[in-house]
């Protein structure tokens, strides 16, 4: 079975599903002709045709509006943002309108807003952004963000189908890094679900997106150097989370680091140590301890968006200091 990238698979995962129903199509910037900025939507147009791929002027919050307006008569949007970080144009109508649209209407909002997001790519303040948690607390949207190839192709199809709004954040850093195989048949990843990306004993850490692979990269040296059992915990969905994944890995190990790239005020992991703290407090040896994203916007000089985002040193060492606990 050959690999292929994790653009490749969310690619795959729209192409599919655009055959498979014929209420899927796409609206977004420049993602006919041209493909799309990061060329995920490139063949879609010639297989699909302009009324199922549509290039749209650049309003984030009239493409949001007009993706709601369809998805209220029964078509499925799949709306793409250039960057995720002119989300926040849109941020009005996703939290104001397309997220309580079911509860206060009776509306159906069956949509995926997806999108690049992320850094370690040197894209600067204006296209290396995580904005996952200015959402994840409105109810009614779901939000995931996958770290696989596998994981993007199945929770893409998963996000499709849903009936809720899903928002659906993809890793540039990932696009044409990670490869792998994709799995025989309709594979579904039920949104709501995390994965343990490596089994241990000793400490967890719970993470997500780019993070992972620094996690991972983190707990092999871990493991030469210190003898420390590490297990990584990939959520792959930010809302709903997994909390019975969640309590099943802090029983284990009795000891929580917390990794995202997104800055570590407001961030998820405030959310995840108050639910650990609420739901396993007495199976805690140690603080829940994080590592995250400076609070500051990210620069565009390598050397400073290194020191700003998560890297593997950083985790080790606080995962030392955990250990020591």
């Amino acid at each position: 079975m050959a690999e292929i990238t994790y653009l490749e698979a969310i690619r795959e995962a729209l192409f599919e599903e655009m055959e498979r129903d014929p209420n899927v199509f796409m609206l977004g910037e420049d993602i006919g002709a041209f493909g799309g900025a990061f060329k995920v939507t490139e063949g879609l147009l010639a297989k699909f045709g302009e009324s199922r791929v549509i290039d749209t002027p650049i309003s984030e919050i009239g493409i949001v509006g007009a993706a709601a307006g369809a998805a209220h008569m029964g078509m499925r949007p799949v709306v793409e943002m250039q960057f995720i970080d002119f989300i926040a144009n849109a941020y009005d109508m996703l939290t104001n309108y397309v997220a309580t649209a079911r509860y206060r209407a009776f509306l159906p909002t069956p949509m995926v807003v997806r999108g690049p997001s992320g850094g370690y790519v040197r894209g600067g303040p204006f296209h290396s952004q995580n904005p996952e948690a200015g959402f994840i607390h409105t109810p009614g949207l779901k939000v995931v963000y996958p770290s696989t190839a596998a994981d993007a192709k199945g929770l893409m199809k998963a996000a499709i189908r849903d009936d809720d709004c899903v928002l659906f954040f993809e890793h540039k850093y990932l696009y044409r890094r990670i490869k792998g195989e994709m799995p025989a048949g309709d594979v579904v990843v039920p949104i709501g679900t995390a994965r343990v990306a490596r089994e241990g004993t000793d400490l967890s850490i719970i993470t997500y997106a780019a993070t992972v692979y620094k996690a991972l990269e983190a707990a092999e040296q871990l493991e030469k150097e210190d003898g420390l059992s590490v297990e990584v915990v990939d959520l792959r969905s930010l809302a709903p989370l997994d909390d019975e994944a969640i309590v099943a890995t802090v029983k284990k190990t009795n000891r929580v680091l917390i990794v995202h790239e997104d800055t570590r005020t407001g961030g998820i992991a405030g959310e995840l140590t108050a639910r650990i703290s609420e739901r396993c407090f007495e199976w805690l040896d140690a603080p829940v301890l994080r590592v995250t994203a400076h609070d500051v916007p990210l620069p565009y000089a390598p050397s400073l968006e290194d020191f700003v985002l998560p890297q593997t040193p950083d985790i080790v060492l606080a995962a030392r200091r955990l250990a020591a606990y």
